[in-house]
């Protein structure tokens, strides 16, 4: 039997098994005719529906029923052969979510960052140049709290810091999956100085150059977490891009034992201030600090940091201690003193470790020691303490990585 009168044979066959016949565009030569005995009206009814159907071709990502979408770039919606007319998206409970078409009608996408452990409906409508209407629909979760991480970070995007301030940022997960999240961080300097990330733990990375960030030099730190891995089915859902200015390179050093202070700009002494810090019994820490909050007037508790009478309440308890700098986040501050007597400063250290300079009640006197170191610093601005009988404080004890030297830094790289 030739080929052909086989290929014939298995579709009077099928006609004969199945009742009717409906031919396909699949290749058979000339032999299929009416002799097979088939129904075509099947097969015309639906060319004739598919000769009026619209030739445009909607896409919309995240695809249908997907589960642990991103909040940032998954949902979108795409046409060829077409132009989009209408794109809706909606919230589970109805609430319409804000969007943006393209100026070519091509495509699609909300304007907004999605919440996260939503679930939202899309509609999409588009007609093709013979002006015959087309319909998607699609329905998406995005990723749960539980199974996303997001890194907060330090300093603020277009804020001017000092030349000590690291790139800080925290994770609200442990990250086991480090080397992939810090291929997804980008820290670079105007200045072309080498950046490079640490990790202290799981939940915490800083980035520094080598020594302190050029002056007038601008950084830019880049997020590209969406998506990323960070530990077994916990993904980032972050990406962005913040820039900062490095303002003038202010350093302090800070002498417990002469209990003075030298501010200098450049290297160059601009101002010398009395100070007074920990006494014998409290010690303040030695080393690299970086000024890390600001705070005209603050509460400062001794039961906070340790410090407790025999009733277990803090030995000090000021509400309104004046022009406080954080130095440390155990507790460590430069700030005004205004109940201390003028002699102490400069000639003995008194403090529960740290660093008093003379003030007046209520933060008003612009004329005071302390109201000048405030009104001329910036976070990020370095403090050097030495001399003061105390240990180095632990460079993850505020932003004080600088307290490591360039190797131990590279060191705590997971790339």
């Amino acid at each position: 039997m030739t080929d052909s009168k086989r290929r014939k044979g298995l579709t009077v066959a099928s006609a004969l098994l199945g009742g009717v016949l409906v031919l396909t565009g699949c290749s058979g030569g000339g032999d299929a005719s009416a002799a097979d005995g088939g129904d075509n009206s099947a097969a015309k009814a639906d060319e004739a529906a598919a000769a009026k159907s619209s030739e445009a071709q909607i896409t919309i990502t995240p695809k249908d029923g997907s589960n642990n979408a991103s909040i940032n770039n998954s949902a979108a919606v795409k046409v060829a052969k077409g132009k989009l007319t209408d794109v809706r998206m909606t919230t589970s409970d109805g609430h319409d979510v804000a969007g943006a078409l393209s100026a070519d009608k091509l495509s699609w996408k909300p304007s907004a960052q999605l919440e996260r452990s939503t679930t939202y409906k899309v509609s999409a409508e588009a007609k093709d140049s013979k002006g015959r209407v087309a319909h998607e629909n699609a329905s998406f979760t995005t990723v749960a709290p539980a199974n996303s991480f997001i890194g907060n970070f330090t300093p603020d995007n277009g804020s001017t810091v000092g030349v000590g301030m690291p790139v800080s940022i925290n994770f609200d997960k442990a990250i086991t999956n480090k080397s992939a999240v810090q291929k997804g961080i980008t820290v670079t300097s105007s200045s072309g100085q080498e950046v490079v990330g640490h990790w202290f733990n799981a939940n915490r990375i800083d980035f520094r150059p080598e020594t302190y960030w050029k002056e007038n030099s601008t950084v830019t730190l880049k997020l590209a977490l969406d998506g990323v891995e960070g530990a077994n089915g916990v993904y980032g859902v972050q990406q962005k891009t913040v820039t900062f200015h490095v303002g003038r390179n202010q350093v302090s050093y800070i002498d417990a034992a002469t209990k003075q202070m030298k501010v200098t700009h450049d290297g160059k002494v601009i101002k010398q201030i009395p100070i007074s810090a920990g006494s014998p019994e409290n010690k303040t820490y030695a080393g690299i600090m970086v000024m890390s909050e600001k705070f005209q007037q603050t509460r400062m508790n001794g039961a906070t940091v340790g410090f407790t009478d025999d009733d277990g309440k803090g030995e000090y308890d000021i509400k309104d201690v004046p022009h406080a700098i954080r130095l440390t986040s155990s507790g460590t501050f430069l700030h005004g003193n205004y109940w201390g007597a003028k002699s102490i400063f400069g000639s003995v250290n008194t403090s529960h470790g740290c660093v008093g300079l003379s003030d007046t009640k209520g933060a008003g006197d612009p004329n005071t020691p302390a109201a000048w170191m405030f009104n001329h610093s910036l976070v990020g601005d370095v403090v050097v303490l030495k001399n003061t009988g105390d240990k180095t404080v632990a460079p993850d004890n505020g932003l004080n990585g600088w307290n490591m030297d360039w190797a131990q830094w590279k060191a705590g790289s997971a790339v």
